[in-house]
């Protein structure tokens, strides 16, 4: 896989604040608000994602996007590859059968559920979410795919928290962060 383009995890860094306390006490929130507002910014992300996967072997037939931030960046990756794009979402919020996954985060717990028919066996899934912390949603949203019998061709993510140890809970995903902290 091709490193982060030159600059781009300094724009990311410029582009991302920090708010305290949000959404509970002693949580330290990454906006990426203002980096999509930046429009050459957040397209240089979606390509940063996507490029890799162009690669001969690096195919991928599907885009798994985690709610809610993760939509963001996964719908257009999965236009830039010409592939689909499949939902990680919160109980309740998909009109379908569904299989779901309970995991913890770093400041409670929570569920996600993906459509019984969103990937089919043998399909190669790229998982693209925001921000890895602890790894508990991106870990349950991969173990959805295994459900359904895809198969993980890459996890990417636009910002790693690597001193909260997120990596380790995806087993053996090879796991691409575009900024690490």
């Amino acid at each position: 896989m091709e490193e982060v383009p030159a600059g781009l995890e300094r724009e990311i860094l410029a582009r991302v604040r920090d708010v305290a306390d949000y959404p509970t006490p002693g949580v330290l929130f990454k906006d990426i608000t203002p980096l999509l507002a930046d429009g050459p910014a957040f397209a240089a992300v979606v390509e940063a994602i996507a490029a890799p996967h162009r690669e001969q072997g690096a195919q991928v037939d599907l885009v798994v996007g985690i709610e809610a931030r993760g939509f963001i960046f996964a719908a257009p990756v999965a236009v830039a590859l010409g592939v689909g794009f499949v939902p990680v979402r919160k109980v309740g919020k998909l009109p379908f059968s569904t299989v779901a996954a309970t995991y913890e985060l770093e400041y409670g717990t929570a569920e996600v559920e993906m459509h019984v028919d969103g990937i089919r066996p043998g399909q190669r899934v790229l998982l693209v979410d925001d921000v890895l912390a602890t790894g508990g949603t991106a870990a349950a949203a991969a173990g959805l795919v295994k459900q359904l019998g895809g198969v993980i061709a890459g996890v990417t993510v636009l910002m790693e928290l690597s001193f909260l140890a997120g990596r380790q809970r995806l087993e053996a995903a090879e796991l691409r962060a575009l900024v690490r902290i």
